[in-house]
């Protein structure tokens, strides 16, 4: 059977999963068996990252959280068996490096990769090559561990790569003439629309390349979800500014009661990590474990209902846009993936 990707979007239609917005970890998990699998989770010490250690764990795998926080990542981790904390900072091109190599001389295969560390709402911050924060760590990071990763994702005959992505895609698509903000104002949520996009960019290449060696890639947009680091840095003035804080920085509970937990939150990483519903299918935009609908301007948008939070941008699934990043990305990292 000819193995097809997902090139302009030509496989974003849902498939009736059976799971929607409400579904959990546990749900998606029934019945599956990761004996003898082994995984990784970046970021996986906080959030819905944590909440997908726990889940493949309780499934049998053994996984290993890289971490920039490295005693964070320990207290968090506290008493959760088969997990390994090592050190990695996603801005520091060297500790990927060095991560990926220490993997590769202790373990043989890897079967699952969740590229789920992010940021967002940050102010214009860069790594020592001069790359814009969001961009290198979003994406560029992921790239190179990734890469780095490459003969272990290969070995393990079977392997699947989830990129955590967002609805805010549709913030902005990925602006090739200036990626870094050198000639034009930074605005953080362009910065953060663009660096999503390029995860779901990286999914549909890195799956038209990978299927041929038994990778499949996908990404996931999450969901609205309570209880999360990634608005860490944000000022509550931004939130309140959205209307989803009060005067005292409280959350209203309308607000909160229309929002994920992160059992939910994870749901969609672990299902694409793991259901055999996705055994054919790859390069996909998933959310509420199942395959999004392309976006093309058929869906209403209404930020006080996050379940309309939804659909894929066709521009962040397109063909030339996946290629020309991919040779933009290892330009940028320097790193290749050996695929000849």
């Amino acid at each position: 059977m000819k193995l097809q990707d997902n090139y302009n979007g030509v496989l974003q239609n849902p498939i009736n999963s059976g799971f929607d917005a409400k579904s959990t970890v546990h749900d998606v998990i029934k019945g599956i068996d990761l004996s003898g699998k082994t995984a990784i989770v970046t970021g996986g010490y906080a959030g819905i990252g944590l909440e997908t250690v726990k889940t493949f764990v309780a499934a049998g795998a053994k996984v290993i959280v890289p971490a920039r926080d490295v005693a964070k990542a320990i207290n968090n981790l506290q008493g959760i068996v088969n997990v390994t904390i090592e050190q990695m900072d996603l801005m520091e091109p060297e500790s990927i490096d060095a991560f990926a190599a220490k993997f590769l001389s202790t373990y043989d295969k890897l079967d699952i990769l969740i590229n789920n560390a992010g940021i967002m709402w940050v102010p214009l911050q860069r790594d020592k090559r001069g790359y814009e924060s969001q961009f290198a760590t979003n994406h560029l990071g992921h790239f190179q561990l990734t890469a780095g990763l490459w003969q272990a994702l290969m070995n393990a005959k079977g392997a699947r790569v989830v990129n955590v992505s967002s609805y805010g895609h549709q913030i902005a698509p990925f602006n090739f003439d200036d990626p870094n903000f050198t000639n034009r104002e930074y605005e953080t949520l362009q910065g953060y629309g663009q660096s999503k996009t390029a995860n779901n960019l990286f999914s549909v290449e890195l799956d038209h390349i990978g299927k041929n060696f038994g990778v499949r890639a996908f990404s996931v947009h999450p969901g609205s979800v309570i209880g999360t680091d990634l608005g860490r840095v944000a000022p509550m003035a931004l939130f309140q500014q959205m209307g989803t804080h009060d005067a005292n920085g409280d959350i209203f509970p309308e607000v909160a009661a229309k929002l994920k937990n992160v059992e939910q939150g994870a749901a969609t990483s672990v299902w694409c990590a793991t259901s055999a519903q996705l055994n054919n299918i790859g390069g996909v935009y998933c959310e509420d474990a199942d395959v999004a609908q392309l976006d093309k301007g058929n869906i209403e948008h209404n930020y006080n209902d996050p379940s309309s939070l939804r659909g894929v941008q066709p521009y962040s699934v397109n063909a030339a846009n996946a290629v020309k990043l991919w040779v933009l990305s290892e330009e940028m990292t320097g790193v290749a993936f050996a695929v000849n």
